[in-house]
């Protein structure tokens, strides 16, 4: 069985008792919508050298939106290192322009064969995958695994995608091949008929071609004072 990288001391079996207890008493709504595994590669906005391995667990909204956990792998002991937020060409499109930049495209991922679902058969996968690959993504990463945090130390960053051959480090992508039992080369041309965004990929998406990071600022903190009492 695998172990958690996460220090601390083991469940205890009391704990282990309260959550199976639990867990038959209450509903789990947002997590029982996840219907969907999808394994991809995101890179820091400010530093593509820093490339994760990213499993993500989605579930739709709707037609056009779709949420998901992001675990650096798909066993029980996985760590959450991020969320990702997929939309439509068209709401995308609806976003302010100063938005428009943290948001990237999928249209590589997808046709270059390196966004995949697990375990799922090509012509099936297939069949979602021709979707996405006219979506754009929003990710952010709270934990720093390629670093080898043990914790979820600083700030959330803005994650990017791949967007052209070249990018993805080479080590990385014959591990995760060799682990899951797939060909890159090969998706890519079973995907070569898929199209991207019906407009293309926007200028300003993908950072808009700069580098992103989030930094901290001081700044003033707003007292409870001048919040109006509308119900005293």
């Amino acid at each position: 069985m695998a172990t958690s990288k996460v220090p601390g001391e083991p469940t205890q079996t009391g704990t282990a008792v309260l959550e199976t207890a639990t867990s038959a008493i209450q509903g789990f709504g947002p997590i029982n919508k996840i219907h969907q595994h999808l394994c991809a590669f995101h890179f820091y906005g400010y530093d593509m050298t820093r490339q994760v391995e990213s499993h993500h667990f989605c579930a739709h909204q709707n037609e056009e939106m779709r949420q998901c956990l992001i675990y650096d792998s798909p066993e029980p002991h996985a760590r959450l290192i991020g969320l990702e937020y997929i939309v439509s060409e068209n709401l995308f499109l609806t976003l302010p322009d100063n938005e428009k930049p943290l948001w990237h495209s999928h249209e590589y991922e997808v046709k270059s064969g390196v966004l995949f679902m697990p375990g799922v058969p090509g012509p099936i996968q297939r069949q979602d995958l021709d979707k996405v690959a006219k979506t754009y993504g929003k990710t952010i990463h709270f934990w720093q695994v390629d670093k080898g945090d043990a914790f979820p130390l600083g700030l959330p960053q803005i994650m990017m995608a791949l967007t052209r051959d070249g990018q993805l480090q080479d080590n990385l992508a014959k591990d995760v091949e060799k682990r899951f039992n797939v060909s890159f080369d090969a998706e890519r041309e079973n995907r070569a008929y898929m199209k991207g965004p019906e407009h293309g990929i926007h200028h300003l998406a993908n950072g808009g071609g700069e580098g992103i990071k989030t930094v901290l600022r001081e700044t003033d903190c707003k007292p409870v004072e001048s919040v109006p009492r509308v119900f005293v």
